[in-house]
């Protein structure tokens, strides 16, 4: 079954919940993992939370050591300001993607716990439908 192209993704983190969203509505929901501290914005580099705002989801990497990944083009400009304020690296590398290759069969025991360096993690299966919904350039929007 062909996966309509989302408009938007919306993260809420205190849901665990990635939707993909036409016309401003839910059409897909999938259950994510997210930084061992999910708790609040990502602030710095090495902090293992998620960041929380508005992004763009700007590539696609198919040879991912976490099956396959969106990559999430954070940080943006304020992240920088606000980590140079701070005088902090502000990370990077913030990505959707899946299980790490060759453990794909534990996702059902890995998805029940926040497990990542601050990336949101789907299973592989899901991470399909994903890569097949969103295309480089869609927005993202991560909410708290």
């Amino acid at each position: 079954m062909k996966i309509p192209r989302a408009e938007k993704v919306l993260i809420v983190k205190s849901e665990r919940k990635l939707y993909l969203l036409r016309k401003g509505k839910p059409y897909r929901e999938y259950h994510i993992a997210l930084g061992k501290r999910p708790e609040g914005p990502k602030r710095q580099e090495h902090d293992r939370k998620t960041p929380e705002g508005n992004y763009t989801l700007d590539f696609k990497k198919s040879d991912s050591a976490y099956y396959r990944a969106i990559h999430v083009n954070y940080p943006s400009a304020a992240d920088r300001a606000r980590a140079k304020k701070m005088g902090v690296n502000p990370g990077g590398a913030i990505m959707i993607h899946g299980q790490p290759n060759w453990f794909g069969w534990l996702a059902p025991i890995r998805q029940r716990f926040d497990w990542t360096a601050g990336c949101i993690a789907v299973s592989n299966g899901d991470m399909d439908e994903i890569w097949e919904a969103v295309e480089p350039g869609t927005p993202i929007e991560i909410r708290p």
